[in-house]
């Protein structure tokens, strides 16, 4: 499996093999994802900047194994909703590009309102 669209097919197939659709409600499934991305973030609390980036190899597996059920629960909802993700985040980008140009944002992290009367 190489592609997004091998992914959600399987996860909609391992959904069905265990009568999971029924459970699998957006409501549901992004409840899910918020909580699964709140153990990621606990990977990270009270790092440094620094140690984030520095990982050792024990710490990496457990962030690994959490992008991987981010990845699961978000493919899974974006199925339930029919959202292509590549069509929409290539979208966002083209969006962001607009809303953040490179030659008045590059190496600034402020918010849009900050510089929207600039552009």
């Amino acid at each position: 499996m190489n592609t997004l669209d091998d992914l959600k097919l399987a996860l909609r197939e391992f959904a069905r093999e265990r009568d999971w659709e029924q459970f699998h409600t957006p409501k549901n499934l992004a409840m899910a994802l918020i909580v699964e991305t709140a153990e990621l973030v606990e990977h990270f609390q009270w790092l440094t900047p620094e140690q984030s980036l520095k990982l050792d190899d024990a710490k990496l597996e457990e962030v690994r194994q959490e992008l991987a059920d981010n990845l699961i629960y978000l493919t899974r909802l974006a199925d339930i909703l029919g959202i292509n993700l590549i069509d929409a985040a290539f979208q966002k980008m083209a969006i962001n590009a607009a809303k953040y140009p490179a030659d008045k944002v590059r190496g600034s992290s402020a918010r849009a309102a900050a510089y929207r009367d600039e552009v």
